[in-house]
């Protein structure tokens, strides 16, 4: 509590990655080993999702009914209130067989494989209740693979490589969801082309998707256990179980809210993605408004958009790895921000689709180095390995809040000032997000960051030793 007001020089002695080096980065076997899991992070979404509710359709079911499926995404919101379990509790075999992050890893991955080859099972149109319920513990399971997966990749990466680790991790999950959603319709078509029927070849396509599953569960059975894991679990090894839980919910909230400058930090968390926010919600009603077509908008979105995406997740690594961390979320930060004006401009060009396709490439590229960054910075502040499933799973609860209340507005903005003054007012959103990164930097936030932590038996029982 005694640290000087005035930061530290950030490690000016540290020499400045090279561009090969940079490079170099995505090809280390912790960062492979991340990419791969992102890819089995994010391919069950969209089975519990999207390509549902295709199936659902196809069999007939009402609008209603398929509209009530929305609330099946649930458990991706409400994660955090079982995250502790898997920073605490040892599953049985799996734990003692793989350890402590790697044992739950399988032990999910095997879970959700049962969950999509249930779900594979039912028919939507005779029982859509059976349905929900099979849709329901495949998000229950995919997102308790999320928590370990995001713990897992806090723990085993080191700081230089956390954003490449990311990266890779977008890509990858990108790549995932397309596998289960077009990969996923191609593939039932084509079971259908050779004469079986429609029903059959629904769960067929999902019996393979369930088999993709299993390329995560490879990559962890080929992983080594992260060394902070392997530290915190000799640490809290004669704890009794409900111990380690309450150590764990416990621990995640006041092990952080007792640090320096915890309520601005939190504050940052809130609103560095807001600006993203605050415009990306807006921003399909703009398109349709201006006078494209809905099919228009979805070939840019989901081609030039999405590979923008990718290259921009790359770019962003790259960034974070040239710079340290505050510099990384100021060109970040900075960025996405700015970038809201190609959409004002977009305004004022009217129906033009490389305008457009310019338009969506910016928001894409720039949004994707902007969330590399922000993540990297959201896996430094889970420095505690006693409970980073946990801290990792609120802080992402409470970047949502940008996304999900306080952009609620945006449509009201909109209407009240005409769309190019409403995107360059998404600009000026940013303004209190980097006067924090200013104020946070002075503090010395970001040299505490770099630290590396040191966990003792002691915040067991007392939380605030770690500040």
């Amino acid at each position: 509590m005694n640290a000087p007001e005035v930061a530290p020089p950030e490690n000016p002695a540290a020499p400045r990655a090279t561009f090969r080096e940079s490079l170099a980065v995505y090809l280390q076997p912790r960062v492979l080993i991340v990419m791969l899991l992102g890819f089995s992070s994010g391919l069950p979404l969209a089975l519990s999702g999207s390509t549902l509710l295709v199936w659902m359709r196809e069999s007939g079911v009402d609008l209603g009914t398929i509209g009530l499926f929305a609330l099946v995404g649930t458990p991706y919101t409400l994660k955090f209130l079982w995250a502790p379990l898997t920073d605490a509790l040892h599953v049985p075999l799996f734990t003692k067989t793989f350890g402590r992050r790697r044992g739950w890893l399988v032990f999910s991955q095997l879970l959700l494989i049962v969950s999509i080859l249930l779900l594979a099972l039912t028919d939507p149109a005779r029982s859509p209740l059976f349905v929900a319920l099979g849709a329901l513990l495949v998000a229950a399971m995919s997102s308790t693979q999320d928590i370990v997966v995001d713990a897992f990749r806090v723990e085993s990466l080191p700081e230089s490589e956390q954003a490449a680790g990311m990266a890779g991790y977008v890509a990858a999950y990108r790549i995932g969801m397309l596998v289960s959603t077009a990969g996923a319709l191609f593939l039932v078509s084509a079971y259908e082309s050779t004469g079986i029927a429609r029903s059959s070849a629904w769960t067929w396509g999902y019996v393979t998707m369930a088999a993709m599953v299993l390329i995560g569960t490879v990559t962890a059975l080929s992983a080594t256990e992260p060394e902070q894991s392997v530290r915190a679990e000799a640490l809290v090894s004669a704890e009794s179980a409900l111990a380690r839980v309450l150590h764990a919910a416990g621990g995640a909230f006041s092990e952080f809210l007792l640090r320096r400058n915890a309520l601005a930090a939190l504050a940052f968390v809130v609103l560095f993605k807001f600006t993203d926010a605050f415009s990306g919600t807006m921003t399909a009603p703009f398109v349709i408004d201006l006078g494209f077509s809905r099919n228009d908008y979805a070939a840019i979105v989901k081609g030039v958009g999405l590979a923008a995406t990718l290259i921009g997740g790359f770019a962003g690594g790259f960034v974070a790895r040239r710079y340290s961390l505050a510099a990384s979320l100021w060109i970040g930060g900075v960025l996405q921000a700015v970038a809201n004006l190609s959409f004002s401009w977009l305004a004022l060009a009217g129906v033009n689709e490389w305008a457009l396709a310019f338009a969506i490439t910016t928001e894409n590229f720039t949004s994707a180095i902007g969330t590399v960054i922000f993540v990297a910075y959201l896996s430094a502040l889970c420095r505690n390995p006693l409970h980073t499933a946990t801290q990792y799973a609120l802080l992402t609860a409470l970047a949502a809040v940008g996304r999900t209340y306080l952009s609620s507005g945006a449509g009201y903005v909109a209407k009240a000032t005409g769309w190019p003054l409403f995107f360059a007012i998404c600009v000026l959103v940013a303004i209190p997000s980097l006067i924090l990164l200013a104020w946070l930097q002075r503090r010395g936030h970001f040299a505490e960051l770099e630290a590396p932590p040191v966990i003792t038996h002691s915040q067991l029982s007392s939380p605030a030793s770690s500040g």
